[in-house]
């Protein structure tokens, strides 16, 4: 029997039930829709993002992958092939377009949504830098920016210092490299020329010198990003200016802060315990003193400890940015001063516990004061622990076949492999170089999640760091800095910062981020790698602690690294001969391309009569034929040998006209002793009397051992 009253009630729950569901649908849309709306990239968002540290600690959301465009030179496609080292890196454009008439060289193409994150160019040549800088954006043919590449980047068109800046400041301006860190966000697609009556590009050349990199961010299909238009550049005049200003003078709050102090023997350390929630650590201030500070900064180790997983293991020194020694320097993340006073600012958040060491590697005290600072912080689901580890190439070969061509003989070292998720934020290296040869030709290969070619190749060491030239002058920005750079075309230490926010690099799987070991000569070198990085629990890392690396000696003299020793083949290298006395004129390594290694030691400016006393070094006595490789050039005259304090006999001619050339010489057969062996040079007359240089090139020793009488 059909019960009206009853039906009647099912059809009322039925309809209350739907309109429920409508009104959690409709509540649900519009929660989507704000929070759509807070998740909309626009020039503001990206501005404070720039200095927001807690923002790197979260893996992002919407994801975005980081490439670069840049001029490197073409022929590098596979590793398999010898091109992977070519070095040709400028003036190498997507293509050609004609544009209204306008002869446009495209630099950057790329569909959105995205937003251009870092822009460094230098320039080489006559009328290099008399051209229009064109950025073109969602495929308009007018372009958004139009002006002069120098004002664009770091003349301050658009935003002040540091936003947009050339370095080093003490450099000639000619040889910087200029920086733009202003974001230039896109929702369809971006296009940046440039048009110079100056380039011209044939099969045989390429003029003038332009080299570029462009790092930018593609966001995943469907994030909404807002193109920048003049009104936002004019509108957000305010948040410019503070971003800038931020990024020169941090402020950082601090709810909390732990301090400790201890005299650290040899193999003691000093541990500081964190036990909170809801934290993060916000600054980590330490001072050390010891006798040998040089020493004390690469033997002594801060590791840290984020809810049990050990992240953090690097020499204190390295950790700061500063080397091991000490130069002022000051950036976003880190902060040296002249009292040896280290500060680090990065952001590193845990869910319960923290613990940090400061290990003692060395055969010294070192004196420890180590204050820990902490602010509020939520831990999410997209959070990740920071992370740096460190290794050095101690006494590294710079050709990895000394028969190979200068064009073959390169390789890539590695500054961390990482699998997991996470963002890689920055990388350093200290370098130091014993010969007066550039070192860092070599470019960045950052490989992405398994890419076979990488998404960031570079066009030189010093371009990666944001400056240019082999330049030696120091400088410090928020996210560059060389503290040091005596070791750029010149004997000594180099240090070279580089630290991320906007370009930071996401990967969902792996990354492995490397540079290659592109040395202008065969020598060898002391290179040191930290790279930072925020990676979820569990993350794994190729590079481990190495406890007897730290413990090296640091290098101080390029006799640290060079030792004037004849090697297994009977070889020692002029650049590497011990000189101990130099009568006139002065000595230098000097670079030639006919020479083995492409160096020799190189004698100038001499008087007639002058003297030139080196040291080498044998593993054996016994008796010897002795070749030496000398060069012969226009500058050079005749010169007297002498081994052992002995001299021989033989007036050499080491005049020619032309180009510079290898002359071997025998010398003779000689009993000379186990370790240390005098080889002297005398200046006797120049052949070519309009020469007023007076020249002499040792380019190696040879010693062939062999059962003959002495001669001597």
């Amino acid at each position: 029997m059909f019960d009206g009253r009853e039906n009647f009630k099912r059809v009322l729950i039925r309809i209350s039930i739907k309109s429920y569901l409508f009104f959690i649908l409709i509540i649900s849309s519009f929660s989507l829709l704000a929070l759509s709306d807070r998740k909309i990239i626009t020039f503001d968002f990206l501005l404070k993002e720039m200095t927001d540290k807690a923002a790197l600690t979260y893996f992002p959301e919407p994801y975005y992958t980081l490439k670069q465009f840049s001029s490197y030179d073409r022929r590098t496609v596979s590793l398999n092939r010898k091109e992977w080292w070519a070095n040709d890196d400028w003036t190498n454009f997507i293509r050609e377009e004609n544009n209204n008439g306008r002869r446009e060289f495209v630099m950057f193409d790329a569909d959105g949504p995205g937003a251009i994150v870092r822009f460094w160019m230098t320039f080489s040549g006559e009328g290099a830098t008399e051209g229009i800088l064109r950025i073109y954006l969602d495929n308009s043919k007018t372009p958004l920016i139009e002006g002069s590449p120098l004002k664009i980047l770091s003349g301050h068109l658009l935003a002040p210092e540091p936003l947009s800046t050339s370095v080093s400041p003490e450099t000639d301006y000619n040889k910087r490299g200029h920086n733009l860190y202003l974001p230039i966000p896109y929702s369809q697609h971006c296009k940046i020329t440039y048009e110079c009556n100056a380039i011209k590009i044939t099969k045989d050349k390429r003029v003038p010198s332009i080299y570029y990199n462009i790092n930018y961010r593609t966001y995943k299909k469907g994030t909404k990003v807002k193109s920048l238009t003049r009104d936002d550049l004019i509108n957000s005049k305010q948040l410019i200016e503070k971003t800038a200003k931020t990024l020169l003078n941090p402020e950082i709050s601090h709810v909390k802060e732990y301090t400790k102090y201890k005299i650290l023997k040899p193999s003691d350390n000093l541990t500081m315990k964190i036990a909170e929630k809801g934290k993060a650590i916000s600054k980590i201030r330490i001072k050390i003193d010891a006798k040998n500070i040089n020493q004390a900064l690469r033997s002594t180790v801060l590791e840290i400890l984020f809810d049990g997983h050990k992240t953090v293991w690097v020499p204190i020194g390295d950790f700061f940015g500063t080397g091991y020694q000490i130069h002022p320097l000051k950036t976003w993340y880190t902060m040296v001063n002249e009292k040896g006073e280290m500060e680090a600012s990065w952001l590193m958040p845990f869910k319960n516990i923290s613990i940090i060491n400061i290990l003692n590697y060395g055969e010294q005290e070192v004196d420890v004061s180590l204050d820990v600072y902490l602010s509020d912080y939520k831990w999410k689901n997209s959070s990740m622990y920071f992370g740096a580890a460190w290794h050095e190439y101690n006494n590294l070969l710079t050709a990895s076949d000394t028969n190979l061509n200068n064009d073959e003989w390169h390789f890539d070292l590695n500054y961390v492999n990482l699998k997991g998720q996470g963002r890689y934020v920055g990388d350093a290296i200290t370098v130091f170089s014993p010969i007066d040869i550039w070192w860092g030709e070599g470019d960045e290969k950052i490989f992405v999640d398994g890419e076979d070619f990488p998404s960031s190749p570079g066009t030189g060491t010093e371009d990666y760091y944001g400056y240019a030239w082999c330049r030696y002058e120091k400088f410090s920005h928020p996210f560059i800095a060389q503290p040091i750079g005596a070791g750029d075309l010149g004997r000594g230490l180099t240090v070279n910062l580089r630290y991320r926010s906007l370009d930071a690099i996401p990967f969902r799987k792996k990354i492995s981020s490397n540079i290659e070991m592109w040395d202008w000569a065969v020598t060898r070198l002391n290179y040191a790698m930290t790279a930072y990085w925020y990676a979820k629990p569990n993350f794994k890392t190729n590079v481990m602690p190495n406890i007897e690396s730290v413990k090296k000696e640091v290098a101080l003299r390029p006799r640290d690294i060079l030792k004037p020793v004849v090697d297994d083949y009977g070889k020692v290298e002029g650049e590497v001969l011990k000189v101990i006395l130099c009568e006139s004129g002065h000595f230098n390594i000097g670079w030639n391309s006919n020479m083995s290694g492409k160096t020799m030691l190189s004698w100038k400016n001499i008087d007639i009569g002058g003297r030139l006393k080196t040291v080498f070094i044998l593993k054996n006595s016994g008796r010897y034929k002795v070749t030496a490789y000398l060069a012969k050039g226009p500058d050079y005259g005749k010169i007297q040998i002498s081994l052992n304090g002995k001299t021989i006999d033989k007036i050499i001619d080491c005049y020619k006209e032309g180009e510079i050339e290898v002359y071997p010489v025998e010398l003779g057969i000689y009993d000379l002793k186990k370790g240390e062996n005098t080889f002297s040079i005398k200046f006797l007359k120049n052949s070519n009397s309009t020469k007023k240089v007076n020249k002499v090139g040792i380019d190696y020793l040879l010693f062939k051992k062999i059962n003959l009488s002495p001669s001597i």
